[in-house]
């Protein structure tokens, strides 16, 4: 199988591309025998373990390349994991850049998955990485997978849009591809131009024994899920048969919704009582809405598909921690 990981040097992308490399298959779709990296920058010693399956081609460049994209795909790409996104923060502040990476890059890869489709007589998998925020705010009292997407930021409405292409897309023969809301993933490293990032901030430094001041109120509900549990479910989409897409090739992914101060309990109970003074609430009514008032989440589908949350708060963070 040759898997090609775009966005591979980000939060995500990195995870996936180590779990990829140390198992060296994908359940239900056989070994990998081939890995191709593709990010904006791509570290020095990018490869450096490719001495044994599966071989590694990193490339650097623009996801808007042509040339550099039939340079990815030459010789035939089997699924690709499209994980490459400007965050929405920053895709509010520089709407141009925004447009380019996140709509028009998943275009233009879109395009080099149906010229090199229609070359070799192959319909590629492809997994999609897309948000919870393409349903905006305010939020309705419940989330359910009939609930229309009303985008309130651009970064949801280029993720959407780019969902609406891949159904397109897929309809038409040209790929074999569907797309995953993600909700807030934890723990990030500290990083500008993610609105969201306090849900990582906290829990890093109230592991770590710092102190912390929350940008929203105890009582605020989010929806959570941690690294390793993204990438769980972003291999779990690889493999899924095709009669499951049959309904929808969109999926609103089970989540752990937990209050921040359910997530500072975790980490007080495995870090020690302390961690309880360590935390101060200092909530901003902007951050408040668009992250920390989020309803019940209900993804009956996604479920019965094999999506999974992290299970418990406990879990969540000892795995965000990872």
């Amino acid at each position: 199988m040759r898997v090609a990981v775009i966005g591979s040097e980000g939060f995500i992308g990195q995870a996936l591309v180590r779990r990829i490399l140390d198992d060296a298959t994908i359940a239900g779709q056989g070994p990998v025998t081939q890995l191709v990296r593709l990010d904006t920058h791509m570290p020095a010693d990018a490869g450096a373990e490719a001495g044994a399956p599966p071989v590694q081609r990193c490339l650097a460049g623009d996801l808007c390349d042509a040339a550099l994209l039939a340079q990815a795909f030459a010789g035939g790409i089997d699924c690709v994991f499209h994980l490459a996104s400007i965050a929405g923060g920053a895709a509010e502040r520089d709407f141009a850049l925004g447009l380019r990476v996140n709509l028009l890059g998943t275009v233009a890869l879109l395009e080099a998955l149906r010229a090199q489709g229609e070359a070799q007589g192959s319909c590629p998998r492809l997994v999609f990485a897309s948000t919870i925020a393409v349903y905006g705010v305010p939020l309705p009292e419940a989330i359910d997978e009939q609930t229309v997407p009303v985008p309130s930021l651009s970064y949801g409405a280029h993720k959407y849009a780019s969902e609406v292409l891949i159904s397109d897309y897929a309809r038409r023969g040209f790929v074999d591809g569907l797309s995953l809301r993600l909700p807030g993933v934890v723990a990030r490293p500290p990083t500008q131009g993610m609105l969201s990032i306090f849900l990582s901030d906290a829990i890093r430094a109230l592991a770590a024994g710092e102190s912390f001041t929350c940008p929203v109120a105890a009582d605020g509900p989010s929806w959570w899920m941690s690294r390793p549990c993204v990438v769980d479910n972003l291999l779990h989409a690889a493999s899924l048969h095709p009669d499951t897409l049959a309904t929808g090739r969109s999926f609103l992914l089970p989540v752990l919704r937990l209050t921040m101060a359910q997530v500072v309990q975790a980490v007080a109970e495995w870090r020690g009582p302390d961690v309880l003074g360590r935390v101060t609430y200092a909530p901003d009514a902007k951050l408040q809405a668009q992250f920390a008032s989020y309803p019940p989440l209900h993804a009956p589908r996604a479920e019965a598909a094999g999506f999974r949350h992290d299970g418990d708060a406990a879990t969540l963070v000892r795995r965000a921690l990872q």
